[in-house]
């Protein structure tokens, strides 16, 4: 390594990764220092017997304006879920399509006359006409125009917008609570406003080879020796970092790329912030239980599992031949993983028979802090500052939308930032 290093990013992740990529091309010299033993932080897949997991059921949406600056899509192989979902309720699917781009379902089952709700729980003619004009609503203008938008909880938002609580309760809530990791659905209405638009604007999908596609491709573009594993950070300061093996390192600009509660603790901060956690399980199957790769949600909100999908339906690659994948998401932690998989066991025979008797728990995976907190008035400030004292920054999604593109629109922002202050210097 070099003397005195421009810049050290302590954190793999896809923020630091962005860092990385920026500063490595204006001609710094970086080291990227990532504790774990791969790059990727919270978008990495895991390869057990064939089968591609990633860790946390997440999607790509393809709208997102950073990654389509930084990401080659053909290289990923993007492979896209039907639009719309499945709903499960009343001991029924439902299906709730989207009709801009599936317009003959647009009087489909899921839909009923507005006095009748009745008939079909999920969305009456209404609440379709009122999600055509949210649409509307979030995908005018630029994107910059929602943050300047009124703050509050999503609740309040689409109780604002006139949605009625039949489709609050059957789609929203899981469909969002999945999204945010929160079915009280208190996260920021930006957040809400940024993800209707993202899916409005381009397809959900993931990368044939999984999800830590992203972080391989955004590693792949810096120079070979920048990228350092198993190099766990024990200290900072503006022109040093000490490694956990206590090694210390010069340089010129510290940039924590680390998620939120890691970033406070080397800063020395007594507050550590809060996040959303979920519980990811596994299962494989000799057939699909559901027919098309879309999401499957939970209406009822009974039962551990909020939403389900069968990602080798969409890419075929994450499951061997003739096997069938299938991820469920259980929002929150759960300190009985035995007694979790029985309760999901239960409710996944109330959704599709005793077929699911013959199912293989794979793996599961409890993820403390999935997603940073992002309630009011978490968003009140988008863009917020990359410098925290002379020599040091930070990035991650805590400090943007808790997304793939707020990581790396946080990863961006701070390599501009460093740029200039060593400019300056």
């Amino acid at each position: 390594m070099d003397s005195v290093l421009d810049a050290i990013i302590v954190g793999g992740g896809l923020a630091g990764l962005t860092c990385a990529r920026k500063l490595t091309s204006a001609g710094l010299s970086c080291q990227l220092l990532e504790a774990s033993d791969q790059v990727g932080g919270r978008a990495r897949t895991d390869n057990v017997d064939g089968f591609l997991l990633d860790r946390g059921f997440q999607v790509f949406l393809t709208a997102y304006p950073e990654a389509q600056e930084i990401l080659s899509y053909d290289e990923l192989e993007l492979k896209s879920f039907e639009p719309g979902a499945l709903i499960r309720f009343q001991g029924k699917f439902r299906r709730l399509a989207d009709p801009w781009r599936r317009p003959r379902h647009f009087f489909s089952s899921a839909i009923s006359p507005a006095i009748s709700p009745a008939i079909s729980p999920v969305a009456s003619l209404r609440d379709k006409l009122k999600i055509a004009s949210f649409r509307r609503h979030t995908t005018h203008g630029k994107l910059h125009e929602i943050y300047g938008r009124p703050e509050r909880t999503t609740i309040d938002l689409l109780r604002s917008r006139g949605f009625s609580d039949i489709v609050i309760e059957r789609f929203f809530r899981p469909f969002l609570g999945g999204i945010f990791l929160d079915r009280d659905l208190a996260t920021s209405s930006r957040m809400c406003e940024f993800v209707f638009r993202m899916f409005s604007l381009g397809d959900a999908a993931l990368p044939a080879r999984g999800m830590g596609e992203i972080a391989r491709q955004l590693a792949s573009q810096l120079p070979a020796d920048v990228i350092n594993v198993h190099s766990p950070v024990e200290a900072i300061d503006r022109q040093s970092v000490v490694l956990l093996s206590g090694e210390k390192l010069t340089t010129r600009a510290v940039i924590l790329a680390t998620e939120a509660p890691v970033a406070s603790k080397l800063l020395g901060n007594e507050l550590r912030p809060t996040g959303q956690s979920v519980t990811n399980l596994y299962f494989t199957a000799d057939e699909a239980p559901i027919k098309e790769p879309t999401l499957v949600l939970n209406g009822d909100g009974e039962g551990p599992i909020n939403n389900l999908c069968v990602p080798s339906m969409v890419a075929c690659d994450y499951a061997p031949p003739g096997k069938s994948l299938i991820s469920l998401t259980c929002l929150g932690e759960y300190a009985d993983q035995e007694m979790l998989e029985v309760k999901v066991r239960l409710q996944l025979r109330a959704w599709f028979g005793a077929i699911v008797d013959s199912w293989e728990h794979l793996r599961s995976y409890t993820i403390p802090y999935a997603l940073p907190n992002q309630k009011p008035p978490a968003l009140q400030v988008l863009e917020k500052p990359s410098q925290v004292r002379e020599g040091v920054f930070v990035c991650g999604d805590y400090l943007d939308t808790a997304s793939i593109n707020g990581a790396m629109a946080s990863g961006r922002r701070a390599a501009e930032a460093v740029l200039s202050d060593l400019q300056e210097r």
